[in-house]
């Protein structure tokens, strides 16, 4: 048969000539219809195993109520000199090994082969969802923080955009615990003149006002805070936090952590705070991206605490009193100088509210199925309060909303999906995951019996500086989920050559239990999907990029934006989306 006549078949007819004689069923079309017409110019016989003695037969089959009996009565002659049952054991054994190379099943070592197609990706189009999102930013600090006008405003900005591709859509809001900056800080510390005085009409001090964002930021679920030069308020050193006795002795003063070979986090250091009476807190950062962003200073980061943990510590009520800021190296070397190791004076105007609840949202753009079945693809599009997030987490979102956009074209000409399709974004994430940890509990019933998988796209970018490292990771918590990532790895690779020099893509299995190495960890909006299901561990697929200096502080600009990067995670966990979408039994 000639290349003409064998084009006019489907693939799946090639595959079923291709099994007939034998040989291999994979690869593309074209390739299909070359190894057909070069067996119709000479027959190529497959390899078979030898052929099994009937005692081996009758061992192995077992499908016979009387196998000893038939045969032997298989060994005898019946029709002149043919043994008909040599010839009847002949024919079972070829029957085997054929269809053993038309069926390859899996407890032979032959794989399942399947079909994928890559997604397209636009980073123009990425770019301009993220540009979006951060124009959407605080007037003067520029972040979409968990309950806020700018939060709420991302959210509906994602729901419309999900409406225009033609969705059906689902905003869902959720009154959860969250604090909120309420004014503009202050922080200044005063060296006072020859009377000893820092204010009043005939003082003639020094005094230095730190920079709100660049010299020091304020922290989750920090309480209020007001001193005033001359309130006689002290500072003591805590050295890294470590020393209980230190802090036994600091009731009543602000307490001041050295970061540098600190041995506790935020919320340690907060409930220390409350268990010790402390007036405020302050975390200078010594040893985090020092000179890599600015100078040789180590830029102040945002970092969240567990309002359970201090809400125990207090006896049940979160303290509203108890400010917590977090200062760069250079500031902290300067407040240091100033007062801890002189006499100078402190002044702070810390102005939150962290006992009460705000509203955060979780807009699904949704592409129904025939089925009830539901792969779901997130980010969180909530960011620190003090900065754009265009990497922590636009880059997520910018990318959950691409995927939709790709998926509304996919299905306007492959038609109806067999499962339904949801992208949602979070808010919440930066504080404790709480738009997430809301959604999963509110739907917990369902996801347990129809979620076949969670993306989670969380800073899913590379920096545009190579300097900075090109690692993209890709790592599961489900090995049949693994496999379909590294076989789509692959293909993206070889249809991407530029590409795949450019960024090295590690991919990661880990199957181990919660908190475990070799788990997967519970530190953004996959965890909940993963770990809060009642009983029955998820499956997720997560995506990390890498070079993100500039990390929860003031600088995470979309400066630093490489919209390219996004695709590696787009297509390859979009192909796998695909393949799930219009497969219902994968």
């Amino acid at each position: 048969m000639d290349d003409a006549s064998l084009s006019a078949h489907t693939v799946a007819e090639l595959k079923v000539m291709l099994a007939e004689q034998g040989l291999p069923v994979s690869g593309k079309k074209s390739e299909l219809i070359q190894r057909l017409a070069s067996t119709s110019k000479e027959t190529v016989w497959p390899q078979t195993t030898p052929l099994p003695t009937t005692m081996e037969l009758e061992e192995d089959l077992k499908i016979f109520d009387e196998p000893t009996t038939l045969m032997m009565r298989m060994q005898q002659p019946v029709y002149g000199p043919i043994n008909m049952g040599m010839a009847i054991a002949i024919g079972l054994a070829a029957l085997m090994v054929s269809a053993v190379l038309v069926v390859q099943p899996a407890w032979l070592g032959f794989e399942t082969e399947y079909e994928y197609e890559l997604i397209d990706f636009d980073p123009n189009q990425a770019q301009t969802f993220a540009q979006n999102l951060v124009d959407l930013g605080h007037p003067d600090w520029e972040g979409r923080m968990s309950g806020t006008d700018e939060e709420a405003n991302a959210a509906q900005y994602i729901i419309s955009e999900f409406a225009e591709m033609g969705m059906e859509t689902q905003l869902n809001a959720y009154q959860v615990p969250m604090h909120h900056v309420n004014a503009e800080p202050s922080l200044r510390v005063c060296t006072p003149d020859w009377r000893n005085a820092c204010d009043g009409p005939f003082a003639f001090p020094d005094i230095i006002e730190f920079q709100h964002r660049i010299d020091y930021v304020i922290q989750g679920f920090s309480g209020a805070g007001l001193f005033q030069f001359g309130d006689g308020v002290t500072i003591t050193d805590l050295g890294n936090g470590s020393d209980d006795a230190l802090w036994q002795d600091a009731a009543n003063t602000i307490g001041y952590v050295r970061s540098g070979g600190s041995k506790i986090g935020n919320t340690a250091m907060y409930v220390k705070a409350v268990e010790n009476d402390l007036a405020a807190l302050i975390r200078v950062n010594k040893d985090y991206n020092c000179g890599k962003i600015e100078g040789n200073d180590c830029v102040p980061i945002f970092k969240g605490s567990s309002v359970d943990s201090i809400t125990e510590a207090n006896g049940g009520s979160v303290p509203n009193d108890i400010a917590f800021i977090a200062m760069s190296k250079d500031a902290g070397e300067i407040l240091e100088s100033v007062v801890i190791n002189a006499s100078g004076q402190i002044a702070m105007d810390i102005d939150v509210t962290n006992d009460g609840e705000r509203t955060i949202y979780v807009p699904c753009g949704i592409i129904a199925g025939k089925s009830s079945d539901v792969v779901i693809v997130g980010g969180h599009h909530d960011t620190v309060y003090h900065g754009q997030g265009a990497v922590d987490d636009t880059s997520g979102t910018s990318s959950v909303m691409e995927m939709a956009r790709q998926f509304a074209m996919i299905t306007n000409e492959s038609g109806t999906p067999e499962r339904t399709l949801q992208f949602c974004t979070w808010g919440g994430e930066e504080e404790g995951l709480y738009g997430s940890r809301a959604y999963v509990a509110a739907n917990q019933a369902f996801l347990r019996d129809h979620l076949r998988l969670y993306v989670n796209l969380d800073m899913n970018h590379v920096d545009a500086d190579a300097n900075r490292g090109n690692s993209v990771s890709l790592f599961t918590n489900n090995a049949d989920d693994f496999g379909h990532m590294e076989r789509i790895t692959k293909l993206y690779q070889k249809a991407n050559p530029e590409m795949d020099e450019r960024y090295d893509i590690v991919l990661s299995l880990l199957t181990g239990a919660q908190g475990e190495d070799d788990g997967m960890p519970y530190n953004s909006d996959h965890g909940p999907f993963v770990y809060d299901l009642e009983g029955k561990r998820g499956r997720a697929v997560v995506c990390y990029g890498s070079g993100s200096w500039e990390y929860h502080t003031y600088l995470d600009t979309m400066d630093r934006f490489n919209a390219e990067s996004l695709g590696i995670s787009v297509i390859i966990y979009g192909t796998y989306v695909r393949m799930l979408a219009y497969n219902a039994d994968a």
